[in-house]
This record gives C-alpha cells, structure tokens and sequence, in this order.
C-alpha cells in the first residue's frame, strides 16, 4: 500500500481505521487471524508481540517461520523459537543512563578512531532519560529539607548532570526529564505512556502497540496500562537504542486469575505482597504472566500498576494487564488528549487487544487469588517475595534474632510457623533483650532507649506505592487521625516523604494531609526513589552510634519494592516492605516488635492508648480522598516536564558530538571497554589453571554484585577517591559513581553484608587470596590475579543475579577479570548482562553444585568447549583440581539461550558487535 510501509506482510494485513478524525494504518491481527486460524485465545501479551512480527517482517530478521510459531504457541503453550522483538521505545533513569550515555560516547570516540563519522552512534529508536535515583535523604522531618536535599543533589551531582545535558545536546532521539521532577515510572505511567503508539511514514500515520524496554527493572510498572515492557540491562538497552532487536525466546504465559473484592482495610500493597509470595514459589522467572478475571473489573490502573511494578520480586519478565474501561478512565484522568484516548478504544478493540468480561485466554499454567482472602502484609527483612501477615510480625522479628534468618522461605504453612515461634504476646516491647544489646539514646534533649527492632527508617518512597493515591490518601488520613489524637513519631525514627510525581503533593495538599504528615515528620524530601534505591542518607549521630556501640538488630519500615542487604542503610539489618499507611503506623510504634492488631502505638492527650483500628481509615474514607485527585493537576506538573529549574536551566555544555573526557574528573572516566578492538573479534580460548574469585551462595543480588548506596572510606573505591581528593563527605553513593568504571570494578562484590564462603563468617566484599592465603579486598586479589595473568570465575548458588538491572553487576566483573560465572540458576536480566559483557554463565546440571564438589576456593578451574563454535544451550565440562592434585569433573550447561547471544558472546560482548557491524556497513 505504501513503500515508506516496510514490512514484507507476506500476509496481507496493512489496513485503516478512523479513531476521532485521523485515519491510522495497521497490522491486522484479525486479517493474520484468517489465514493462520483463530488466535482469539492468543494472550493479549502474545499479540502484542505476534503485531510487532508482522510490522516488522523483512525476510531475515522476522521471517513468516516467527509468526507461525507464535500460532504455534496455541497448540504447545511453549516454544523454543527465538524471536526479534521492536520495542517503540526506551527508558531510562539516571544510575543506569549515565554508563549508558558513557558507552555511546566511548563508541562515537571508538568509531571517529576509525576514520568514520561519530554521529553514527546515535539513538535510532526514541529514548527518554528521567534523572529519579540522585536525590538522598540528608535532611528531613522539616520544611526546607526538598530544598536543602535538591541543592546537596545539584551540588554533589553537577558533572553527571553536565555529561547529561552534553547528551541531550549531542544525540537525536534523547530527551532528558531533569532531578525533582519524579520517579521515572511514575512519570512513564502519568505522561509518556500512551498505550497505542503512533508516528508518520511518509504520508500516512501508522498505528501500534506502546511497548518499551528500560534499564532498570521496575520498568514493568507500565503493563498496568496496557503497555507491554519489562527491564533490560544497560547494555541491552544500548543495543535497542542502537537499532538492534532485542533477541528473546517466545516465552510461556503464565495466567494469573484474579476475583473477588479486597476487604475493608486492606490495600493495593497487601495485594501485591501476597501475589508476588505467589508467584515467586510458583517459579516464574523468564516467563510472562497476564492478569484476568472479573476481579479485573473495578481494579484501578494505579492498583494495577503496583502489580505490575513488583515483576522483578517475582522473577516474571512482565506482569500484564490488559486494555478495559479502567484504561480509559485513567488516561483521562492523568491528561492524555480525547483523540489519544480515541485511538486507544479504537484500535484495541479492532485488534483484540481489548479485555471482554468473562474472555479467558490460552495460558502454559494458571494461578488463581480471590482478593478476599487478602490480609493486611509486610515483607521482609530481607526478600520481597517473604511475606508476613501484620499480625506476627513481631514473631517473626523474634525469628530474625533468634536464627539470624528471617521469614520461612516458603509460603507453606509460614504463618502457622510463626505464630508458633511468637504467638501470642504481651502488649508492647518485652525486656528480654535489654541486658545485652538495648542502649541508652539522648534526642532532642531528652533520654530515651533505643531497642532491638527499633524502627529508625519509616520511608515513604518508591515508585511502587507513591503512584497510588488510594494509599497515599491512606496514609495521609492515618496521620490526620494519629495528630487530631496528639500522637507523635518516636524519636529515633527517621522519617521521609518522596513521592514519584509533583503530582502527588498536589493531591496530598487537596486532601487537606500534607500539614499532617509534616507534624509527624513526612515532610517532602525529595521527588526521587531516595530509601528504596539505598539513598536514605544518614542516620543521626546518636543513633548510629548506638546501632554500632550496642550491634542492634534495628529495622527500617519503607513503602518500597526492595529490601535486600545493606540496600536501605548498612547499619540496618532488617527492612520490611510495607504501604505508605503502615509506615506511618510504624514511625508512631517506634518498633516492629509489636503486633501492631492488638498492641498500642502509643497514648493521646488524654493518657488513653490508642490502636491501630483507631486510625486506620475506612474504604469509604479513602475514596471520598481519592476523589479529589483531578485532571488538572496532571496537565499543570506535566506541562513542562522537560524544562527544569534554574539551576538546571543553567548548566552550560560544549555542543560537540564527541565528548571531551578529563582526567580529573572523578565521575566520569573514557571506559575501556573498546581499547584495541579491531574489526574482527579474537577467538574464544578455553578456560585453563583458572582461581576461584568468590563462592557465593543462594539469592546473590545485583546488589549484593554492584551495591547502589553509601561506600565505607577504607573500601578500595573510599581510598581512590581519597586518593584523588575526595573527602568521604563528597562521596556520593556507588549508584551516582557508574559514569567512572575505576570507582564500579573497586565497588564490585563490595555490598557490606555479601559472604564469600572462602572466608569463615566474615561479611562484606573480601576474599582469600590464594597463593598466599591472605584476606583482602576482592578488588585487590583480582589485580594481583590479572597481573599474574590468571583468569578467575564465580562459583554461586540458586537465583544468581536477582534484583534490579544493574549493567555494572557484569561490567565489573567483566573488568574484574572473571571469564565465567557458574551457578546453579540465574536471574533473567543478570544472565543476559554478562553475555553483554562477554562473561559465560554456565550452569551446574541437577545434583551438582559446590556443595556436592566440596569447594572451598583453594581449587583451580579448568573449563572446556569455549573455543570451539559457541551455539545455544551447549554442554561443557568443568574440571575442578584439589590442593592435594586430585581432581573432579563435572558437566555445566551454557545459559547462552539465543542464536543472538551466541554471537553477542564470540565478540566480547554486544557493544562491540553493534561497532562492528556498523563500521562494517557504512
């Protein structure tokens, strides 16, 4: 119909349809349907991919073999067929996006190197940038503190944002949304979303699905809308930018059937809590889940949203929602124009996008939730999936200081447990533990006592909670109700607000809450992922003090989606995730080792106790809030979401197309990921007399590999920036440091509560080197390992790479010098991460793993067939060598999964086959 058209559409589905007065060309899944038969019950996930092959069909990439594979997917419910997926777009935040941005410029360096021209580099495919992950909680609990914590951001982070706004300037198709303007998913959610996306080819205007990968992980958050997307790592996502497809197995979808209604008192974050427990002991990782049933009907796309955020927590690749009214209804509500709105309703329904009352879809394996079985939850103290009815959370606080665990990792039989270990208790904190560990804490001038369990954190914060208002609302008539009574925070408890959009306060405001919050010390922090991300800033000195003088186990409360070790703060050893409601809740309490149903947060004016059913809003309540959350407030924070403030406005950059890099510059440093790439790649060896760098065990984050938060002053990266005249008050976090890779490789495996099990119960980033048999830093035995030229792997347990799509989690161990990670079952996003980087995950086969080997470290590795052709899931053979000469072998399988990352692998990573390949065709 049209040359500017560019699929091959062997099947003839280019047609129109009128949605308001603008005709849009499409993909016709129902014309595909009458040549390849019914695809009615394809999930809806399944057909935004199976439209995505048929506008992108060229014969090579997308061959018709890849859209009959996916009608395939009806009769098998799986598949084994790779595909190439298009994503309309890419999103990105700031702790991801500026190793990104340093990538393409390193590449334009790489390319100009060459003799070619360097804006070839450039984003083909849109990108947004929204700077969320910077702003930290230094100051809190009064009325400057978003002032102060925005000055401390714009001070500490000016050379990230001035390579920032070099970017904005220097490459097409890169918007930058600029610091406390809201949290990247929230602003995706409320403003760049749109559901259907459109764009002009020549003279007509072509109409299909919005979908988008992002480089942090959350990025699922967006399948509350309609919009298909899920995390990729940074290196990923560059690739994507760059015009490649992102290479993936047709995945199996999992269904999960909601019904029913959430009972009086019950949140949108309890529901969550209980799904992602659900799902993560069903297993999902590396697959989809879709979300139906009448339950669906009434939920709001803020609820949805909150569900679809937590997809990491439970290792599903998406959580998706399909297109209904409730669509509609908030598209409107946050402002998006009738005629986007139009063309949503329109093309959903001409595609069978759109969800039809009682319509359920072929699905590999279905769960079911009948929301009134929804009790009030929190997780923790360390996993997300580790769910803990409210009611024993003081049981399983006594859990943590008991076993030093936390919750029962399984969800059979947990609460029983529990309350078998707790039970029934006395109101308010016993004694028991004040002979040993409980200190004496002057605040404000006054003597108290700080306690094990003590809640010092109580952070309202995150882009999972904060972008619902229902429990925003919530926990705004919490603190209404806790201040008419006279009650007030604890003391010790440091306390924060951070919304994810202006939106927010704007609302908080209407509802008449924000000077209640204020009275109990929510006052606005930042507009940023603050405490979720690890930037909670530090504790008052008293109470750090008393942490370490006593080595309390203290807690921290935060409406957030992570909670893994030493993340929040070091010093704190349990976080639990909650709603915005209970952490409020939790600042009056002053401890987790309440059972908070029956137990007294404290006294009113008048002396009398007052209880959590005191304060705890009605549904009713909460909805009469939630009505005064109108459409204009949406146009008016959105209107100029791209401009910034002054200070922003202000940053001056060269407007050049290649970067000028400096040396002094202790954030962002040229990487060396392409120093003596030619145009060929250099074999594969086998790996031969390798050492071990780490033995790691079960649920390893990305965290745990590449910390985001505060650094120690004697850690190797504290003592480089020491070395190059940074003071331990400049800083910043590790997040804020990954534009300069001689911070990361020092920063990596360096998380305060990471074990090596080459050392005997020592926690944080050390190792044993082996030739001599010395503790020290991983940093410094791998540079003495690379100077012997010794190659080094990573032994690990189940779940390797858990958590948020942290390219640095591969670069440093790419630059660590580890050839290859085997571990018994990994992640979705950190596997692929290190394919990225040219590092191996191999797998350990059924009944083998380190345990089975004995491993303690002191062995050498050998591992055979890398040198041969690399392919898609390959056996190879380890060989392990005892200090004593003797030896054992085992099979592993190579996780290489795809044909594309076969090739990604054989070039060192996929950075520099995108070089390649693009200095190869101009």
């Amino acid at each position: 119909m049209s040359s500017e058209l560019h699929s091959h559409d062997s099947l003839n589905t280019l047609s129109s349809l009128k949605a308001g007065n603008i005709t849009y060309y499409y993909y016709s899944l129902p014309k595909a349907a009458a040549e390849l038969g019914d695809l009615d019950r394809l999930p809806f996930s399944l057909k935004v991919l199976l439209e995505n092959l048929l506008r992108n069909e060229d014969g090579t990439t997308v061959e018709r073999s890849h859209i009959d594979a996916m009608v395939q997917w009806l009769e098998d419910r799986n598949s084994d067929t790779e595909i190439q997926f298009r994503p309309a777009r890419v999103l990105m935040q700031d702790f991801t996006g500026v190793p990104g941005v340093v990538d393409l410029a390193a590449m334009r360096q790489a390319v100009q190197k060459a003799g070619k021209d360097p804006a070839m580099i450039n984003p083909l495919t849109p990108v947004d940038l929204v700077i969320d992950h910077s702003v930290m909680v230094d100051r809190f609990g009064d009325a400057s503190a978003f002032k102060d914590n925005v000055a401390m951001e714009m001070e500490r982070n000016q050379e990230r944002y001035e390579f920032l706004r070099w970017g904005q300037q220097a490459f097409d198709n890169f918007r930058v949304v600029p610091p406390g303007t809201g949290i990247c998913h929230q602003v995706n959610l409320e403003y760049l979303g749109k559901t259907v996306w459109h764009k002009k080819l020549g003279d007509k205007t072509l109409a299909y699905p919005d979908t988008l990968v992002g480089t942090d992980s959350h990025t699922t958050m967006i399948n509350g809308l309609g919009i298909l997307g899920w995390g990729v790592g940074g290196i990923e996502a560059e690739a994507a930018m760059l015009g490649q497809p992102v290479s993936m197995l047709i995945p199996e979808v999992v269904g999960f059937k909601i019904s029913g209604k959430l009972r009086e008192g019950i949140t949108a974050t309890d529901l969550v809590l209980t799904v992602t427990e659900m799902l993560r002991s069903y297993g999902v990782v590396g697959k989809f889940v879709e979300f139906y049933g009448d339950g669906l009907k009434d939920m709001p796309v803020a609820d949805r949203a909150t569900i679809a955020n937590m997809a990491p927590e439970y290792g599903a690749t998406c959580g998706f929602f399909p297109v209904d009214e409730q669509t509609l209804k908030y598209l409107r509500l946050t402002g998006r124009e009738e005629q986007q709105v139009e063309l949503v309703e329109t093309y959903a329904k001409a595609q069978g996008l759109w969800r039809e009352p009682g319509h359920e879809p072929a699905y590999s394996a279905t769960l079911e939730l009948n929301m009134d079985e929804v009790e009030a939850s929190m997780a923790g103290p360390k996993r997300p999936q580790d769910r803990v009815a409210l009611k024993n959370m003081k049981a399983a606080f006594e859990l943590v200081m008991e076993t030093g665990e936390g919750a029962p990792k399984t969800n059979d039989k947990r609460d029983n447990a529990l309350e078998s270990e707790g039970g029934q208790t006395a109101v308010g904190v016993d004694d028991s533990y004040h002979h040993h560990s409980s200190q004496m804490l002057a605040m404000n001038g006054r003597e108290t006592r700080l306690d094990p369990g003590a809640v010092v954190i109580a952070a309202i914060t995150s882009c999972t909670n904060t972008s619902n208002p229902s429990v925003m609302m919530a926990a705004g008539l919490v603190a209404q109700k806790a201040v008419a009574k006279g009650l007030k925070t604890k003391p010790w408890v440091k306390t924060s607000l951070a919304p994810g959009s202006k939106v927010v306060t704007e609302y908080l405001r209407a509802g008449g809450f924000q000077g209640d919050l204020d009275k109990l010390g929510f006052d606005l922090v930042g507009y940023g992922c603050t405490t979720c991300i690890g930037n909670s800033g530090p504790l008052p000195d008293a109470v750090e003090k008393a942490i370490a003088d006593g080595d309390i186990t203290v807690a921290s409360v935060l409406s957030g989606n992570r909670n893994f070790e030493g993340r929040v703060h070091p010093l704190v050893k349990t976080n639990w995730l909650a709603s915005p409601p209970l952490v409020v809740a939790y600042a009056l309490a002053g401890n987790v080792r309440l059972n908070l149903l029956e137990d007294s947060l404290g006294d009113d004016k008048d002396g009398n106790p007052v209880y959590l059913k005191d304060l705890w809003p009605s549904q009713q309540e909460v909805a009469e809030a939630v009505e005064k959350v109108k459409t204009d407030m949406f146009r008016t924070e959105y209107a100029a979401v791209f401009d910034g403030d002054a200070t922003w406005q202000a940053i001056e950059v060269p407007e050049t197309k290649v970067y000028e890099w400096s040396d002094d510059s202790t954030y962002i440093q040229h990487p060396p990921f392409f120093e003596g790439m030619g145009l060929e790649p250099e074999p594969v060896d086998d790996i031969r007399e390798a050492r071990i760098l780490a033995l790691l065990g079960d649920s390893v984050t990305t965290d745990h590999i590449s910390p985001a938060g505060s650094f120690k002053a004697d850690s190797p990266a504290g003592k480089y920036l020491q070395e190059h005249g940074v003071e331990p008050k400049n800083f910043n976090s590790y997040g804020s440091r990954r534009g300069n890779h001689q911070v990361m490789m020092r920063g990596t495996f360096a998380n305060v509560r990471i074990r090596n099990e080459m050392l005997d119960g020592v926690e944080g980033g050390f190792t044993r080197y082996v030739p001599d048999g010395k503790q020290m830093p991983i940093y410094d035995a791998a540079m003495k390992y690379q100077q012997q030229g010794t190659p080094l792997v990573v032994i690990a347990g189940k779940e390797y790479g858990t958590g948020s799509s942290r390219d640095w989690a591969a670069k440093g161990t790419r630059l660590l010098g580890v050839r290859a990670v085997v571990a018994e079952s990994y992640e979705r996003i950190h596997r692929s991460n290190l394919i990225g980087m040219g590092v191996m995950p191999l797998q350990f086969q059924s009944g083998t793993d380190r345990k089975t080997l004995k491993l303690t470290g002191d062995e050498t590795i050998a591992i055979d067939g890398l040198s041969g052709d690399i392919t898609t899931g390959q056996i190879l053979s380890m060989t392990v060598t005892y200090g004593d000469g003797t030896t054992a072998s085992c099979d592993l399988l190579s996780r290489i999964d795809t044909a594309n990352e076969a090739v990604y692998f054989r070039h060192g990573g996929i950075l520099h086959y995108v070089v390649r390949e693009m200095l190869r065709n101009d």
